[in-house]
């Protein structure tokens, strides 16, 4: 008995002393293969010292973040990279004839951008926009319209080669008293293009025609029927986000304060649920996105108790159940959760810093953990696919 439980404790210990110790250069590739590219943008008009855009190095392990780059770019409150990461376009937002989307090379590794042009929107306050690949489209708030832009082999972005202008108004005399663009999703199953207009409470429908390019000229989006999808009045739809599944999709309404829920298939939106996220009716409700696992659903508010109200979401009718609430910093515009899910970071407009909270896979909520990007006006984070 004695010799075995010493020849066990023998091989223990030639087990140990045989582990091969984790080189500088093994610990250095790990860490690399936890860091994420991710691009910021801000305002820089008014009192903001930003210069536009920025890029930093985000490691979704630890939390960590490393600055690499900047690029002067005026008013870029949104932006989307391209699928290749080579390019970012974005938005310059003004309420005059410096509406405009903005062409940017972009070298993933170093961070670094390279404006190659930049075209009018034809449509004032560009607040949002969105890629296929082949076509950039922006949502004009001021405006009331939709912008499509055909992207060239270059990476550039030819002159507008449709602008769809919309009618109408909401009971809100004040924030509705003309349409106001303020989201364009291509569907889960992309097929269609769903814009969202808070100035008349209606979620627009175009069918996609996925071929169209800068070559063929053909146009890229046609009326649906129906042409679009109404909430209750003084909703004020914002931002549409659509579940890992693809089967539901979310809205979140500015001036009401709630989320909807919708089942989606084939281009039809079918309202299931609607539940508060602003309880203090601030009329501020802003940004929505879900977990990558599908599990929990947050959305952000502003202007009165400004914060992250959570969601719990059931896996099979993707209902929603409300399982918390998080206070931020303030004017929380923009959010954007890590592809690992382990960190969500807030955009703080009015608090000059990205706040970072771990977040917890199991009840969805959300810690901060000190580790504020003190960046001007932040308002729109990405990560770099």
């Amino acid at each position: 008995m004695l010799k075995t439980l010493a020849t066990i404790c023998v091989i223990g210990m030639a087990a140990t002393s045989c582990t091969p110790k984790r080189t500088p250069r093994q610990e250095n590739s790990e860490k690399l293969n936890h860091e994420l590219t991710m691009v910021v943008g801000t305002y820089t008009t008014g009192d903001s010292k930003s210069k536009g855009i920025y890029s930093f190095r985000f490691n979704e392990d630890d939390g960590t973040v490393t600055p690499l780059s900047e690029v002067a770019i005026e008013n870029p409150s949104y932006l989307t990279p391209s699928s290749d990461s080579k390019f970012i376009y974005a938005v310059s937002e003004f309420n005059d004839e410096r509406a405009a989307v903005n062409a940017l090379a972009f070298d993933k590794e170093k961070g670094t951008f390279r404006l190659l042009n930049t075209q009018k929107t034809k449509g004032e306050d560009p607040c949002y926009l969105i890629s296929n690949g082949k076509n950039v489209i922006t949502a004009n708030y001021s405006g009331g319209s939709v912008s499509v832009f055909p992207i060239s082999k270059d990476g550039s972005l030819l002159p507008a080669s449709d602008v769809i202008q919309f009618q109408g108004s909401g009971i809100d005399k004040e924030r509705q008293e003309k349409p106001h663009l303020h989201c364009v999703r291509i569907t889960s199953d992309g097929k269609y293009l769903f814009a969202n207009d808070l100035g008349t409470d209606q979620i627009h429908k175009f069918i996609i025609h996925p071929n169209a390019d800068s070559e063929n000229k053909e146009t890229f989006l046609k009326e649906d029927d129906p042409a679009s999808f109404q909430v209750s009045d003084g909703s004020g739809p914002r931002h549409l986000t659509f579940s890992p599944s693809g089967k539901y999709a979310y809205l979140i309404n500015e001036l009401s304060g709630t989320v909807i829920t919708f089942q989606y298939t084939d281009g039809i939106l079918k309202e299931t649920q609607e539940i508060a996220a602003d309880t203090v009716g601030a009329k501020g409700s802003a940004d929505i996105h879900i977990s990558p696992d599908g599990k929990f659903l947050y959305a952000s508010n502003r202007l009165k108790a400004d914060g992250i109200a959570i969601f719990s979401i059931h896996p099979n009718d993707g209902i929603l159940t409300k399982v918390g609430y998080q206070l931020t910093g303030i004017h929380p515009r923009n959010f954007i959760i890590t592809p690992n899910g382990k960190f969500l970071l807030v955009a703080c407009r009015d608090s000059n810093i990205i706040q970072v909270y771990e977040r917890n896979p199991e009840t969805g909520l959300i810690k901060n953990i000190h580790k504020d990007i003190k960046i001007d006006r932040p308002v729109c984070l990405k990560f770099i696919p």
